[in-house]
């Protein structure tokens, strides 16, 4: 609970200010500072404090606009307690336009919390940990599908740990997958350090979609209203809402042969068991596989680069009880209806 400066590794942000910083996290081959950039927005009243971070995948853009949205474009006049907005935490990554740190390709989103004395990769995670995750009291962590694929919004979230649950369903998606995450992860590092962050995966790399970004501010803003940071939002209920555990069914389907896929489905449509998801063919369409569903669920995410190996992912799908799929089917054919 904030109540008073927010102070970090060289700077404090006094109640009612916001200070935008460029901080240092390592240097280059020439020794020239790698610096990220850090919003703080102190609200003149006292209230919790929040971490919103983007780009820990250089190439995961769509969770940068949020970010920024929230960080520059929002009235924070009658914010109660404080905002920590890490648009790109992934800077190198992100200048290069690659998913990993362009240093020995290491992950940064499996280095947290980081070390004072470990790898690159680690101690530019430790700087970002210990000055601007740690000391908050709530994270929401924004990613994208890896290239060529994309999911539909959701959220990821170790449900079974204080303060997650509360994070994960005053978002406001319609699909919440249950589950503690790697270890390295943010989310993950994290929550084991009490601080409850969620994963918000939302569409695919190296682009803009506004229609998903919308509806990601229309989450954090509901996170807000929970936490009585913002007195004028509600929180958000989206209709209908699964919770994807340990013992639902949950699958990647692959493809088993090389070739060209034609997908008959997109993300967040709903498939019956059995119907075909995509077809596999060769460059002579003289051959095909079918691949089809094994059992009747949701897709999360779906290929977008139509091009596959043999062991490559096509899809993954997830099941969904009788109740929430008929509220999905509900949802749907309302959606289809002339306006």
């Amino acid at each position: 609970m904030a109540d008073g400066a927010f102070t970090y590794d060289g700077g404090a942000v006094e109640p009612g200010e916001t200070r935008d910083i460029r901080y240092a996290i390592s240097e280059t081959y020439m020794g020239d500072p790698v610096r990220i950039p850090v919003t703080i927005i102190n609200g003149a009243e006292p209230g919790p404090t929040g971490v919103l971070s983007a780009a820990a995948h250089g190439d995961e853009l769509n969770g940068i606009e949020v970010v920024r949205t929230v960080a520059h474009d929002w009235d924070h006049d009658d914010l109660r307690g404080t905002l920590v907005c890490l648009p790109v935490l992934n800077v190198p990554g992100f200048l290069a336009q690659q998913r990993y740190l362009p240093i020995y390709d290491r992950d940064l989103n499996r280095s947290f919390p980081g070390s004072e004395t470990g790898t690159s990769a680690r101690r530019m995670a430790n700087h970002i940990f210990e000055n601007f995750v740690a000391p908050c009291d709530f994270g929401l962590d924004f990613h994208t599908s890896t290239r060529g694929r994309t999911n539909m919004l959701h959220v990821r979230a170790d449900t079974s740990r204080e303060g997650v649950e509360r994070v994960a369903k005053s978002f406001g998606s319609n699909v919440i997958i249950d589950g503690s995450g790697p270890e390295g992860t943010l989310r993950h590092e994290s929550t084991v350090r009490e601080v409850p962050t969620i994963t918000v995966e939302m569409g695919e790399a190296h682009r803009f979609q506004r229609h998903l970004i919308d509806r990601a501010l229309a989450g954090v803003e509901s996170v807000l209203a929970e936490f009585e940071m913002q007195s004028v939002s509600a929180v958000r209920w989206p209709g209908w809402r699964t919770v994807i555990d340990g013992d639902a069914e949950k699958t990647w389907l692959r493809a088993d042969v090389g070739g060209l896929v034609d997908m008959h489905y997109d993300g967040g449509d709903l498939v019956e068991e059995g119907e075909p998801v995509c077809t596999i063919t060769d460059p002579f369409k003289a051959d095909s596989e079918t691949v089809s569903a094994p059992f009747t669920g949701l897709l999360v995410g779906v290929l977008e680069n139509p091009l596959v190996y043999p062991g490559n992912p096509l899809c993954h799908l997830v099941e969904l009880d009788a109740s929430t799929r008929r509220a999905l089917e509900r949802e749907q054919a309302s959606s289809s209806l002339p306006a």
